[in-house]
């Protein structure tokens, strides 16, 4: 809590190459602090931190409302184009503990696209990956964010609909995590609105969570 009447949650995209993580930190601050394009190779390669301005009418706490504030922290994808996978862990492992060491980590959102299938190896190696970042309650913090969700919609599915048709080791990793999961468009700016709604259902994952947050500090191996 920054004061009395605002509250900062703190969060990290983790992910793939061009799976939108940086358009998804994007529409989370409703900002562009990330650079976000299209490439034949990974476009992020070190990790940046944005904020978001104060944003009112989100959240309301013992019967009072309060502000909230975003920070969110992007994160070179693995695998990466052109670092090792110690260089990914230890560039984000550093950037955990020195922007979120004090206050702790909210929520790890691990970006997945909606239109591509997610494959046994994939989920396996995504899942140690986060493991060896976040530690034994991984699963306690980290939601999926389903993104290019637009495209679903574009072949006649209703979330309900992809979930019934997922494969079942998208389904196993959604289970692991009790089911903490979004989907977002974030082919284009999403519109406050819709903003604030992703929000509060972040917003519902950490209070479920009880406001538990996941202390992080770095030591060099």
């Amino acid at each position: 809590m920054a004061d009395s009447n605002e509250m900062t949650i703190n969060l990290v995209v983790l992910g793939r190459t061009q799976t939108g993580k940086s358009a998804a930190g994007n529409s989370l601050l409703g900002s562009s602090d990330f650079e976000s394009r299209w490439s034949p190779s990974s476009v992020t390669t070190c990790c940046s931190l944005g904020r978001s301005c104060r944003i009112s009418r989100i959240i309301r706490r013992q019967g009072c409302e309060l502000a909230l504030r975003v920070q969110v922290l992007d994160t070179p994808s693995y695998p990466h184009s052109g670092l090792s996978k110690e260089q990914v862990r230890d560039a984000v492992r550093s950037a955990l503990s020195r922007h979120f060491g004090e206050e702790g980590l909210h929520l790890a959102l691990l970006v997945l696209r909606a239109d591509l299938p997610l494959c046994p190896d994939e989920s396996s190696h995504t899942i140690q990956f986060i493991q060896e970042l976040l530690g034994p309650t991984w699963k306690d913090f980290t939601t999926v964010l389903l993104t290019h969700a637009d495209k679903a919609e574009e072949a006649g599915f209703s979330e309900e609909a992809y979930l019934h048709s997922a494969s079942s080791t998208l389904l196993s990793l959604l289970s692991s995590v009790q089911h903490k999961y979004i989907f977002l468009d974030n082919q284009k700016s999403i519109i406050k609105e819709e903003r604030a709604i992703i929000l509060r259902k972040l917003l519902n994952f950490i209070i479920q969570n009880n406001y538990r947050v996941l202390l992080l500090k770095h030591s060099k191996e």
